[in-house]
């Protein structure tokens, strides 16, 4: 694949910290696309570009950049580390050639690797993964290391690079594939030197345990390690290549960004054995199709220049002017950073940002006639956390929904919508973190300053007794008055029965075209119980009445109904509801005790655990939970899971609330409607 005229992509992924960001400016450097590497720190690195990155010192979506080395046009697309911000990462995963998944030595946070990695193997997306800060290691070995991010995967890993030290400090590194060592250079490629001698015995071992991996996937290679015949370099570096690939192992490779270390012999890795562009098609389940097309994995708006819709070319060639879908492209541009550089075309292979294609959403693959295909992409993730949100000036109320809907165009797990059972505007995404960036991003780019506060539960109310009220609404105030007179009977019907109006009206107490007046004036008392909620599960039957020939009307009834509940209701002993919903959380299997206090603590109840289905090492625990405790539930699980825990959430069923808690439910939101 070295030399390939196709334009190459690379993701970089990995847990927030890892040093992606600064992996990528040490990459740009040693390809001589920067002249000087910037620090996130400072702020002045190519990714990381936005405001809501910088002053947070952590990259908040997709960073693209480009550069040439050794005759190759590579695009690297810097992933967010955080959790909150994985759908950019995912969306980017699925048109990298290969991903590199960069990880701190430390066996603590190896773990934090699994959903990444996880992902990766469920889509067959080969990937490597770089140990960097390998000058941090301090009390942790790379075996050590080996066997806690081994847990973490699917796929074997197969180790590449044998640190080479000296003292405390790691000064280089043997490789195992072409058994040569090398001394680190800061700044510049690393000193090729002789094999320590007091590392052959253990680079030897390590490189029989590397080739004794790779024989697992190929039987002439196996059958050669059986008769202690050692297979020529040229071969070995073919079984690496095709296993990688085929996305059966894992190489791991070492090094450290901040000091450039290792840093090339990664790039000629990528070079020489990552996968092409045809690999995505195959991934997208694209390969049948042919023609000029492009994937699009990120939607930006920005300033000046308006919607860019941010694709892979996946066949083809793509230039400005083009139809794709029925939408003109107006400009394309290679990115790098937040600069934008003018292109007439595009090849297959490249990254390009296409120009004001309005209608075009991310996942969409474009195409210059026909129909275009379905290609394989991910679902958005589901909420975990929420804020009620409000316009801070009235007049902006209408900019806002604006606003949030290009914003849930550039990342679809950020969801706006009005609920209406608490009448608030509710946004939704994946984490404390990833609303307060949203909230950022409408004050800086557009200027729309917005309150937020913990949003309302869906609580209701029914009754516990029945009762019969009579209720009469008589008005007289010159001319025709009003006048009706109702009597009811109202009554609890079971859990999730809802509302039922029936009448056994006889002798035309009450004539018959009044009767749906009556049940319009208890349904709209029913939007607020005598609790201040919603009330179901009741039932009301029109027993009797009297009416005036020339005073009733359908409002004078419709109002007797209303007030047949309001006074009624009270002496029905109205209780409380809550939302129940059905919660599984997965999470480390270490971490099940945990998880189990945590509900216990929200007063869950437990309904078992199991080991997660394709998860190594992984729990599903079962539960019930009130809603009003899975609102945080998001931050205290991942603090208590490194990160990692999640959960999935349905509606299951109303449950009576009463008691102190309760009272505080009713006395609050009775204080948050006066005020």
């Amino acid at each position: 694949m070295a030399g390939t005229t196709d334009p190459r992509c690379v993701a970089l992924v990995g847990p927030y910290l890892s040093g992606k960001t600064t992996l990528l400016e040490s990459m740009l450097m040693a390809a001589g696309r920067i002249q000087r590497k910037g620090s996130v720190p400072a702020g002045n690195t190519v990714g990381d570009a936005s405001p809501e990155s910088r002053d947070r010192e952590m990259s908040t979506e997709i960073n693209v950049a480009n550069f040439d080395y050794l005759g190759d046009h590579w695009t690297v697309l810097d992933c967010p580390g955080s959790v909150e911000f994985q759908q950019d990462a995912r969306h980017a995963l699925m048109v990298a050639d290969i991903a590199v998944v960069v990880c701190e030595p430390s066996v603590d946070k190896a773990m934090m690797t699994a959903p990444v990695l996880k992902f990766l193997d469920d889509h067959g997306i080969p990937h490597c993964l770089f140990l960097n800060k390998i000058d941090h290691m301090a009390g942790t070995t790379v075996p050590e290391m080996m066997e806690a991010l081994q847990g973490a995967s699917d796929k074997p890993l197969v180790l590449r690079h044998v640190p080479i030290a000296n003292g405390e400090a790691i000064t280089g590194y043997v490789d195992l594939a072409s058994e040569r060592a090398y001394e680190y250079q800061p700044g510049s490629e690393s000193k090729l030197i002789q094999i320590p001698s007091d590392m052959e015995d253990d680079g030897a071992l390590a490189r029989q345990e590397m080739l004794e991996s790779l024989a697992d996937f190929d039987d002439g290679l196996l059958e050669q390690l059986l008769e202690d015949a050692i297979p020529p370099k040229e071969e070995v570096y073919g079984y690496l290549t095709a296993t990688l690939r085929s996305d059966s192992i894992v190489p791991v490779f070492i090094g450290s960004a901040q000091n450039d270390a290792g840093i090339r012999r990664l790039l000629k890795v990528l070079r020489h054995e990552a996968p092409g562009v045809a690999s995505v098609r195959e991934r997208l389940e694209l390969d049948g199709w042919s023609g000029n097309g492009a994937t699009v994995f990120k939607t930006l708006y920005m300033p000046h220049t308006g919607k860019l819709s941010i694709a892979r070319v996946l066949d083809g060639e793509i230039k400005d002017g083009m139809t794709l879908n029925g939408t003109r492209v107006s400009g394309m541009n290679r990115l790098n950073g937040y600069d934008q550089e003018k292109v007439a075309a595009a090849a297959r292979g490249d990254v390009v940002a296409l120009g004001r294609m309005e209608a075009v959403k991310t996942g969409e693959t474009l195409v210059d006639g026909g129909d275009a295909p379905d290609s394989l992409w991910p679902v958005p993730a589901m909420p975990l956390f929420a804020l009620a949100v409000q316009a801070e000036r009235r007049e902006d109320e209408v900019k806002l929904t604006g606003a949030m809907s290009r914003m849930a165009e550039e990342d679809p797990s950020l969801i706006l919508e009005h609920n209406q059972d608490t009448r608030e505007l509710v946004l939704a995404g994946q984490g404390e973190i990833h609303l307060k960036v949203a909230i950022d991003r409408l004050k800086s780019k557009y200027n729309l300053t917005v309150a937020s506060r913990r949003p309302k539960v869906a609580y209701k109310e029914t009754i516990k007794q029945p009762v019969s009220q009579h209720a009469r609404h008589k008005k007289q105030s010159g001319g025709h008055g009003q006048f009706g007179d109702v009597h009811v009977d109202i009554k609890p019907l079971p859990r999730g029965a809802g509302f039922e109006f029936q009448d056994t009206i006889v002798g035309g107490r009450v004539p018959r075209q009044y009767i749906p007046a009556v049940e319009a004036g208890v349904k709209e008392y029913l939007s607020s119980g005598p609790l201040g909620f919603p009330v179901v599960d009741v039932s009301v039957t029109l027993t009797d009445g009297q009416y005036h020939s020339v005073d009733s009307s359908d409002q004078a009834f419709k109002t007797a109904g209303s007030l047949a509940m309001r006074e009624g209701m009270p002496k029905a002993r109205p209780v409380l509801l809550e939302p129940i919903y059905d919660v599984k959380i997965s999470a480390p299997s270490h971490f099940t005790s945990n998880i189990q206090g945590l509900i216990s603590g929200r007063r869950g109840q437990i309904l078992g655990f199991d080991s997660k289905a394709g998860w190594n090492n992984w729990d599903e625990i079962g539960a019930k939970l009130p809603q009003a405790e899975l609102q945080d539930l998001i931050i205290e699980l991942r603090s208590l899971t490194q990160g990692v825990g999640t959960f999935e959430y349905a509606f299951d069923y109303l449950q009576e609330l009463t008691g102190r808690l309760a009272d505080q439910v009713v006395q609050a939101y009775s204080d948050s409607d006066a005020g």
